[in-house]
């Protein structure tokens, strides 16, 4: 009887956490740097309160949690466990420790998916509640936990933002034109879905030659939320000012090796060694706290970060169709070799197939 009750108890932690994880992501686009965090308490096996972390500088899950309790169910908190999918943080930073307002409302058991990553968090947070008295549970849906803040766990683990490589290419493996206009592959409904990922992510970065070629906007325009950090590699600056990327409409960096200058909306970042930008971009974009990137250059950019074995995810979007005849005609650029990868989504979409990747060697993670 021990035995089938442990199991149902786990299968209900379980279900909890899931519950945890669903919230968490509704945070998504809206908190970086801070992670993805869901909270649910529970009093009886009835949920009593919900909160996820909503917006960077606001209220982190907990707090939600605790104060969208109903007046009625007040009382039951100190009879309550509380389900978060991160530890909770034990410092003062944009708003107050977490673990005081729980061990103010003597809610006496919490179960954590996983550790906080964060230096000033990770393990403090859950001592700090045992030292109290709280009887702290860990490791429930603790790989989906990691997952969910892959971006946060890899930033604070590998000091470097979360890369994701994406392209669309046509069925015979091409993805543009050296010359002439742009040559456009994927379909309508696979666009809402590109701006939907960049909304998702903190920056979003092309070369000089797709700057010039595509003159793009680089927004979510089709998509609702905050648009990313705009990242333009430009080393001699020979980009003109009336690209699209320079109209003062979202937060442009440039990365560049001959000045470093700032105004509102746009910021020249002088590099120093002109032979190794990437390993400088990275440092710079760890140095301003930008949790991901989605890497939209063309191939010659793409090619650069899977030759340093540094991206996390790729992203290839391919049409059913193959390329016009005359890009056959050393008039077209091929899309990048897929590099050794594990395969974790297929998705057609009308003409379009979605398929994603991530790098075998950038998929573990741990916050001890």
């Amino acid at each position: 009887m021990r035995r089938v009750n442990y199991y149902i108890r786990m299968s209900l932690h379980d279900q909890y956490m899931q519950r945890c994880l669903s919230l968490a992501r509704k945070g998504a686009g809206r908190v970086a740097p801070n992670p993805l965090v869901g909270a649910v308490l529970v009093c009886n096996d009835r949920i009593i309160g919900e909160g996820w972390h909503e917006v960077y500088g606001g209220p982190h899950a907990e707090v939600n949690c605790i104060h969208s309790v109903a007046e009625n169910d007040k009382d039951l908190i100190e009879q309550s466990t509380l389900y978060v999918s991160l530890e909770p943080c034990s410092h003062f930073g944009k708003t107050p420790p977490c673990t005081d307002l729980i061990i103010k409302y003597d809610i006496p058991k919490v179960v954590i998916a996983c550790r906080d990553p964060f230096i000033e968090v990770n393990g403090k947070g859950i001592e700090r509640l045992r030292d109290a008295g709280v009887e702290v549970i860990t490791g429930i849906l603790e790989k989906e936990a990691i997952d969910c803040n892959k971006r946060f766990f890899t930033f604070h683990t590998r000091q470097r933002p979360f890369i994701i490589l994406k392209w669309a290419q046509t069925a015979d493996g091409w993805m543009g034109k050296k010359a002439g206009d742009r040559l456009l592959i994927s379909n309508e409904y696979t666009n809402r879905l590109v701006h939907q990922w960049r909304g998702e992510e903190a920056a979003i970065l092309v070369g000089t030659q797709t700057a010039l070629a595509d003159n793009p906007a680089l927004t979510n325009r089709l998509s609702p939320g905050a648009n990313p950090i705009r990242l333009v590699i430009d080393r001699n600056l020979q980009l003109p000012a009336g690209l699209q990327v320079f109209d003062g409409a979202v937060k442009t960096i440039v990365f560049n090796t001959l000045k470093q200058e700032k105004s509102e909306h746009l910021l020249f970042y002088k590099l120093g060694d002109e032979k190794n930008l990437l390993p400088q971009i990275l440092q710079a974009l760890y140095d301003m706290k930008i949790l991901s990137v989605m890497v939209e250059g063309g191939a010659h950019t793409l090619q650069s970060f899977i030759d340093s074995g540094c991206w996390d995810e790729i992203r290839i979007i391919k049409s059913a169709a193959p390329a016009p005849a005359f890009l056959n005609n050393d008039e077209g650029i091929a899309a990048p070799l897929l590099p050794a990868s594990t395969h974790i989504s297929h998705e057609k979409i009308l003409s379009d197939n979605i398929d994603i990747y991530t790098n075998p060697h950038s998929t573990s993670f741990s916050a001890s």
